[in-house]
């Protein structure tokens, strides 16, 4: 029956009269429905492999209708394995529809839909890839694009069971390595040790390339003009914009002095690290409050910053066992708190209990 009835729907697709959309999606919501109808997973699995198979046909015609009837057919699905069957055809769909507007919005539940669908690594890695696939060129879209790059090479553990796939991934890492560098609103990443990452600094073609992300994650501003005056037509073929580096490598500098200062850096060293004039210093701490990577106050007096938080550039181990010590010291001072105003209370009790002795 259903067949059938695709067939007839392919009639009302297709058809030079052109059916009102309307009254097309009213059609095929109903044969959406027959999934409510079968009698056996099986067979539900076999109409969804109609319904995708018949809308992702001429996905140039109607691009946003057909999208809209998968969604409601995603909807209708019990089975996990379904719905990430028919969201991977919304996908291919909206891709070579051109209708990327249409199925952005859901990006957003994508770690959500992952967890429902209970999908494999590898079924992970090619949904992420997908995404960015659709995602590529989207500037208003650039931080989502470098997210999901991300994604998709952490499904790559370095298992030996990867070795022979593992190097497939090293075009998006180095997409993702300049997409980082490129970025005026990306000051921290963990890609560093992703084993799809680190594969790159063997590499005779991208070695040069991861080691400029381990310059913008690890190092300083001399680090990275230095690796310009030698490498500068590199930078230029990957499309990165030398004076753009720069500041942001400034920005990055400033992180790494906020690290190991001790919470103050004087001035002084801001203008050795940034390679700036003395009346540059507060126009740069500016920059950092303003990127939401620094939360300072200036002490012009003694012509140092106060710093009470910073980004880190990477947020691995060194990084967790701090925050641990720190938790553990925030944990220590509330309980002596705690038992410091117990102890007042108790003196305060037996000071009352004391005075109304008196009193009698």
């Amino acid at each position: 029956m259903a067949s059938l009835m695709l067939a007839s729907a392919d009639l009302l697709l297709t058809s030079p009269s052109r059916v009102a959309d309307k009254d097309l999606e009213c059609v095929l919501s109903v044969i959406c429905s027959l999934v409510t109808k079968a009698g056996s997973e099986d067979q539900v699995l076999q109409i969804t492999d109609l319904i995708c198979a018949k809308l992702t046909q001429q996905p140039g015609d109607k691009p946003a209708l057909r999208l809209k009837v998968l969604f409601s057919l995603y909807n209708l699905l019990p089975s996990p394995y379904g719905k990430a069957f028919v969201y991977k055809k919304a996908l291919e769909l909206a891709m070579a529809g051109k209708a990327a507007e249409y199925i952005i919005p859901s990006f957003k539940n994508i770690d959500s839909f992952v967890s429902e669908w209970g999908i494999g690594n590898l079924e992970q890695r090619e949904l992420y890839l997908a995404v960015t696939s659709i995602l590529k060129g989207l500037k208003a879209m650039a931080k989502e694009y470098f997210n999901f790059l991300n994604k998709y090479l952490a499904t790559f553990k370095g298992s030996d069971d990867e070795s022979a796939t593992i190097g497939d991934a090293k075009e998006e890492a180095v997409v993702a390595i300049v997409e980082f560098v490129k970025s005026s609103n990306l000051f921290q990443c963990d890609m560093l040790n992703m084993p799809a990452v680190s594969q790159l600094e063997k590499d005779e073609k991208y070695q040069l390339v991861y080691e400029l992300l381990k310059i913008f994650l690890t190092k300083r501003l001399d680090s990275y003009l230095e690796f310009q005056s030698a490498n500068s037509a590199l930078l230029k073929d990957y499309g990165l914009v030398h004076e753009e580096c720069v500041t942001k490598m400034r920005l990055m500098s400033l992180l790494d002095l906020s690290s190991r200062c001790s919470g103050e850096i004087p001035y002084s060293a801001i203008t050795v690290e940034l390679k700036i004039n003395d009346d540059e210093v507060e126009q740069w701490i500016v920059k950092a409050i303003a990127s939401k990577i620094l939360d300072c106050k200036v002490d012009q007096l003694n012509q140092t910053v106060i710093v009470s938080q910073h980004t880190e550039r990477i947020f691995g181990m060194a990084q967790w066992h701090g925050l641990c010590t720190k938790l553990g010291v925030w944990r220590g001072n509330i309980a002596s708190a705690i038992n410091t105003i117990q102890a007042n209370k108790v003196t305060e009790e037996g000071t009352q209990g004391m005075q109304g002795l008196m009193i009698r």
